[in-house]
């Protein structure tokens, strides 16, 4: 994850971090990526059953009911796991969480065992009341998903309506005062519409988007061809940049994020060396202090089923399951190779990723791309869109 707004348009500092000496537990949420301990994120999608058929949904749901997932006290019980382990944040996911119906109760329980509890939706379901409950029950945060205007967004979502719907949702949330946030999945079927996004953020007064950058994986896999090229993202993270600049100049200051591909964060730092090399020293000690990528070990996914995943994209990875053993075990059993090689993968990356000089800040990037391309966990992530000469090996 990669603050646009944090670092370019300069509202963090190191010095924000080091106030709580880095300790997740101590921080702010918009600052936990700078963290020091990377206790896990953990994403539970706690029902795969949704109510729209996404083209790039990774965990392929369908509008059906689903066998075997973990019950409320199963559920409570991996909560209170979290919360001792020390998880800053958990984020209820799908499927569509909404479609669970202890999802009110289980958010409450989250908080207290201390637990952020923030939710992913496509927030067709969030009605004026529901918004109401969400904001009773203590949520922190709800994550929006809209992949492009009107037209793009239901053609992506495979239902007519779902943009209205969505739309509604984000305007409920803000009516109920609960901080809401867009998720935007970048392809070749929308990337046209960022500048409309953006648009719309300053006419809806949203406080916050994130940017996705596409994952090869569920029906994801699919996509590999309509994914970005290493122009267009680049393209497409100016086009953010700029925007993101501009809002804050008319002090409109969005919080303004890219998910999912770390080569964003020394794109960055190089632009601004260009600008405010002062300022780039500072982006580049907040970079190193957010060490890149972190399935496996800053975040981590539990399925509807209790199995424990590096992350939300690596489905047919499996670490172990909360049934059987307690998450934190499973997280910290270093007897697990797999497990030991991903909190240390700069010592395993191949190809471009070994050997470039951002690997530090990087953590060389998306493992489940490089999979997905080159059928090797450990090769180069396929979607950096840094030229040699910028990562040092020319």
């Amino acid at each position: 994850m990669i603050g646009i707004s944090k670092l370019y348009c300069g509202t963090v500092e190191p010095s924000d971090a080091l106030r709580y000496g880095r300790e997740s537990g101590k921080m702010p949420s918009h600052l936990l990526q700078f963290s020091k301990d990377k206790k896990p994120v953990v994403v539970w999608n706690m029902g795969r059953r949704c109510n729209l058929r996404c083209v790039h949904c990774y965990s392929q749901s369908k509008d059906m009911e689903y066998e075997g997932e973990l019950t409320t006290e199963e559920g409570k019980a991996f909560l209170k796991d979290l919360g001792e382990f020390g998880s800053p944040v958990i984020l209820f996911s799908g499927g569509e969480p909404m479609m669970r119906e202890d999802l009110f109760e289980l958010i409450a329980y989250a908080k207290e065992q201390g637990l952020r509890a923030v939710i992913s939706t496509n927030g067709t379901l969030i009605t004026k009341e529901k918004a109401v409950e969400l904001k009773k029950f203590g949520l922190s945060y709800v994550g929006i998903s809209m992949d492009g205007l009107q037209e793009t967004h239901d053609k992506f979502r495979g239902v007519e309506g779902a943009f209205d719907q969505a739309l509604d949702g984000i305007r409920n949330c803000l009516a109920a005062e609960i901080k809401v946030g867009l998720r935007f999945t970048i392809n070749k079927r929308n990337a046209q519409d960022i500048a409309g996004i953006f648009d719309l953020i300053e006419k809806e007064n949203i406080p916050r988007v994130c940017f996705y950058h596409l994952v090869y994986s569920g029906r994801g896999s699919k996509l590999v061809e309509e994914d970005l090229t290493h122009d267009e993202t680049r393209e497409v993270l100016d086009l953010i940049m700029a925007r993101t600049k501009e809002m804050h100049g008319k002090g409109k200051p969005i919080e303004v994020l890219t998910v999912d591909n770390h080569a964003d964060g020394p794109y960055i730092y190089l632009e601004m060396l260009k600008e405010n090399p002062e300022r780039a020293a500072e982006i580049l000690e907040l970079l190193q202090m957010n060490e890149g990528n972190s399935s496996g070990k800053g975040i981590g996914c539990v399925s509807w089923d209790g199995t424990v995943h590096p992350d939300q994209f690596w489905r047919h990875i499996e670490l172990g399951n909360v049934r059987d053993r307690k998450f934190s075990e499973i997280w910290t059993d270093m007897s697990n190779d797999f497990t030991a090689k991903l909190k240390d993968k700069k010592n395993h990356v191949k190809g471009r990723c070994a050997k470039c000089k951002w690997l530090n800040v990087c953590g060389g990037n998306f493992r489940a791309r490089a999979e997905a391309v080159y059928n090797d966990i450990w090769a180069q992530d396929p979607a950096c869109f840094l030229t040699d000469e910028e990562i040092g090996i020319k």
